[in-house]
């Protein structure tokens, strides 16, 4: 399977991440959403990332130069029906992630791969909505994407081995780690890290510690980068709550209920760092604890 041409669905956090990664690597890429705003903030924020890789001596200026060159930007999602390898990282909802896989069908050429970066849902059932459920799989980056050296690879129930030995060929090729899940709700890393978010969310919601407290406790005794309540603000408590609903619904096991304050939070619209308010507020010049 040559791959040469990548299209990218989504232009927020994960796909711009996604599409720099890929246009470094040499691929030429096609990077889509509804939104030309949005289109055109993840251009600007892929120029500032690589500029930083270029003054850390990650990348030259020639490189970065042929890298902005490789990517384009279209609002209509039929031009991606030419690409060899088509990655859907629209928002975590799996209605919106099947209508986009059904408006791609009647454009894609016969040996075009599709995968998800879905971090939870079934890559078998989204898989059985397309025509291609062996040319299918979940490719699932972890954020910030250009830094973060893991990608998981999750086989759908029909997803062909030579589809499999492709993808894990362009996560060398992208200079990452491939590590491969089977097909259970939230794969390896979310079935471990977003109960543990959750569960930071109900000593907060019991009253066992404040923000700073639980978040210096795991920072400080578990030697994490960063605290659980820091780290849902920034995965977003929007897609941390999708997640544990994922869970809940797929295993049928109370532990894995959500924190009745995490749902609070989320209808409250205070989804982390991308709405400015969630565990932490962040409109002023350093985060505060909302509690």
């Amino acid at each position: 399977m040559s791959i040469q041409t990548v299209g990218v669905i989504g232009a927020g956090q994960m796909g711009n991440g996604i599409a720099h990664v890929f246009a470094a690597a040499e691929y030429d890429v096609i990077l889509s959403d509804i939104s030309e705003d949005a289109l055109a903030k993840a251009r600007a924020r892929i120029e500032q990332n690589t500029a930083r890789q270029v003054a850390k001596d990650q990348l030259t200026e020639g490189e970065r130069t042929e890298a902005l060159r490789r990517l384009r930007s279209t609002t209509n999602l039929r031009e991606l029906g030419a690409c060899d390898l088509i990655i859907e990282s629209a928002t975590e909802r799996e209605a919106i992630k099947t209508q986009i896989f059904s408006e791609l069908l009647p454009s894609l050429g016969p040996d075009t791969i599709l995968t998800s970066n879905t971090s939870s849902i079934s890559i078998t059932r989204l898989a059985a909505t397309t025509d291609r459920p062996d040319r299918f799989m979940g490719f699932h980056f972890m954020n910030p994407v250009p830094v973060m050296k893991l990608v998981e690879l999750i086989r759908g129930i029909a997803t062909s081995n030579e589809t499999y030995d492709a993808l894990s060929a362009i996560v060398g090729r992208l200079g990452k780690t491939a590590a491969s899940s089977e097909d259970y709700p939230a794969f390896i890393v979310n079935r471990v890290l977003i109960p543990m978010i959750n569960e930071a969310v109900y000593a907060l919601y019991e009253g066992v510690g404040n923000v700073a407290s639980i978040d210096a406790s795991m920072k400080l005794g578990a030697n994490h980068p960063m605290g659980p309540l820091e780290l849902g603000d920034f995965i977003g408590l929007d897609t941390c709550l999708a997640i544990m609903n994922v869970l809940h619904d797929g295993l049928a096991d109370t532990k894995y209920r959500p924190c009745p304050l995490l749902v609070k939070y989320v209808e409250a619209g205070w989804t982390g760092r991308k709405a400015g308010r969630g565990f932490y507020d962040y409109r002023g010049g350093t985060p505060v604890p909302t509690r």
